[in-house]
């Protein structure tokens, strides 16, 4: 497949792909309005049940006819292991306290779902699956290909891109250095695969032949008009939807994106175990010095999970995950429409004007 046919072979009127944002914000509605405006919309599926992707799947197939995105961890979770969780437990119980919940408790170690939550996207078939924090084994990318899907990876450097292709994706998402939540890394170490986007995606457009899909730090057309400038076949946008009125986003969350006047974010390990890029808050501050007592991915996610679901419920921006990248100061409250429409008379304007 060429750049020039994978959009076109999706079916996807504009290059714009709403990042896939698993733990609630890319919600059905969010999906299909994008899809709908001419976008791809993406379910964010890594921490939900196969239940509940089949769920999710056919709620965003009663709201649009269009293609849509499915998108899971493919790895990422830290086989289970002796930890010494008493320091970690110590410091959440003051927070718990304070969101008078009960004193934490260290939960079973979660097991990696991929191979129960493929079944359910191959029964669905969307149009497009996608993948981060690692790769699918050779049998997983046949039985996706079989089932005529098209195939998405998350590269962080050349390398893993170059891997992906080998795996024979359809087209590789270049996650840059702004980029928010989690490091896609699977090879080598997150630090040395901290590449602006721009950069990452010259550099990959020059290695493989598979379309690049630019993501990080983007938020608005002209923004996008760049990354196609530097080679890029489409652009994948997440925090500038996590304002959407569609988006699932938690109000504090909400509030916290749209009243920050500068990049404060942070790489931090602080929430789930594993590297991710969010706004600094009471947490991550918590936490500062003491990295070592953070538990691996996911057990700490778990671990973490009672606290950032009782501080959504209370608008307590200090102790959410307020996952974004560097582009923040930039969003903006729209309807995902009025928004996909926005960008594309900037990208428009900004092409124009080259």
């Amino acid at each position: 497949m060429t750049q020039s046919d994978f959009l076109r072979d999706l079916g996807i009127t504009h290059p714009i792909i709403q990042a896939p944002m698993a733990g609630g914000p890319s919600t059905p509605e969010l999906v299909a309005a994008v899809s709908n405006a001419g976008g791809l919309g993406s379910l964010g599926s890594a921490y939900s049940t196969p239940e509940q992707i089949t769920a999710d799947i056919q709620k965003v197939r009663a709201l649009t006819g269009k293609p849509f995105n499915v998108n899971l961890f493919a790895g990422g979770y830290t086989p289970e292991s002796q930890v010494d969780a008493a320091p970690m437990l110590a410091l959440l119980a003051e927070i718990h306290e304070t969101l008078q919940l009960p004193p934490p408790a260290l939960p079973a170690w979660p097991k990696n779902p991929f191979a129960e939550q493929l079944p359910a996207v191959l029964e669905a078939r969307p149009a497009v699956f996608s993948f981060t924090l690692g790769i699918p084994e050779p049998r997983a990318m046949a039985r996706l290909k079989t089932a005529g899907v098209a195939i998405l990876g998350t590269a962080t450097t050349v390398e893993e891109g170059k891997i992906l292709e080998a795996s024979g994706v359809t087209a590789i998402v270049a996650q840059g250095a702004e980029a928010g939540s989690h490091r896609g890394t699977f090879t080598g170490s997150f630090e040395t695969a901290m590449i602006p986007t721009l950069e990452l995606v010259r550099s990959l457009r020059a290695a493989v032949s598979a379309p690049i899909i630019a993501s990080g730090g983007l938020m608005d057309g002209r923004d996008i008009a760049e990354a196609l400038a530097r080679g890029a076949s489409a652009a994948q946008l997440g925090t500038a939807f996590l304002t959407c009125p569609e988006a699932g986003t938690p109000e504090a969350y909400r509030r916290a994106i749209l009243a920050a006047r500068e990049d404060t974010t942070v790489i931090t390990r602080a929430f789930s175990g594993r590297p991710a890029r969010g706004l600094a808050n009471a947490f991550v501050s918590k936490l500062e010095g003491k990295e070592k007592i953070i538990l691996p991915f996911p057990l700490q996610n778990a671990l973490t999970r009672p606290m950032r679901t009782a501080a959504a419920k209370l608008g307590e921006a200090g102790y959410l995950s307020l996952f974004v990248g560097q582009g923040v100061t930039r969003a903006r409250a729209l309807p995902a429409a009025e928004l996909i429409s926005r960008l594309v008379a900037e990208m428009l304007q900004a092409h124009a004007a080259s």
